[in-house]
């Protein structure tokens, strides 16, 4: 039994490049998909995920169900994984291969039809981020994009956005002014009566 369980039975250097290879080939396939299959998941993504997770099993594996072996087709995944991201972070341009450019889904509170087609996006789903984003609806939106990883990210029109640090800084500061000014024009007006009393 132990034999069989720390017994590799396929080449380690093979169990590493189909690993590799499947990797490759996966990233691919998710890249060619879309951002639209990264936005959100739902019931029929998380259908295909398991079914695709099912489906190259094999191809990573092989003949070997060796504990040794599966360990090995996990390690090399997170070795790749982690060296991807790492290279996807220091070189822009590889990052712009691999996952795409944001795509402006909303501008100046309109949807662009033809990026949600592009997409495979409804409208419905905007407007869902875009109540999530305390939005009342896609007309307070001045900019959306739909980034490379799936996040949409929206920006407020300026009316619509709540005050800052800083709004509120400046307001404090002016409302001291005009108390300044008050007070000074106060002390006017009271030392202008008592020279006409």
């Amino acid at each position: 039994m132990w034999h069989d369980m720390l017994t590799v039975q396929i080449p380690i250097v093979e169990k590493i490049i189909r690993t590799v290879a499947v990797y490759a080939i996966v990233v691919v396939l998710f890249r060619l998909s879309g951002k639209r299959g990264l936005a959100g998941v739902n019931t029929f993504d998380v259908v295909v995920i398991f079914l695709l997770s099912n489906v190259v099993q094999n191809a990573v594996i092989g003949p070997d169900n060796s504990l040794l072996g599966g360990l090995v087709g996990a390690v090399t995944l997170v070795v790749v994984n982690a060296a991807v991201t790492r290279w996807l972070a220091r070189d822009p341009r590889a990052a712009r291969l691999l996952e795409g450019t944001a795509t402006v889904v909303v501008a100046k509170g309109e949807l662009q039809q033809r990026a949600l087609r592009r997409l495979a996006l409804r409208p419905s789903e905007i407007e869902h981020a875009v109540r999530l984003q305390n939005g009342d609806g896609i007309s307070d939106i001045a900019e959306g994009r739909l980034e490379p990883d799936g996040q949409l990210i929206l920006t407020l029109k300026t009316a619509q956005q709540d005050a800052t640090r800083g709004d509120i800084e400046a307001l404090r500061t002016q409302l001291t002014s005009i108390e300044d000014l008050l007070t000074v024009l106060a002390g006017r007006h009271r030392d202008g009566t008592g020279k006409g009393s």
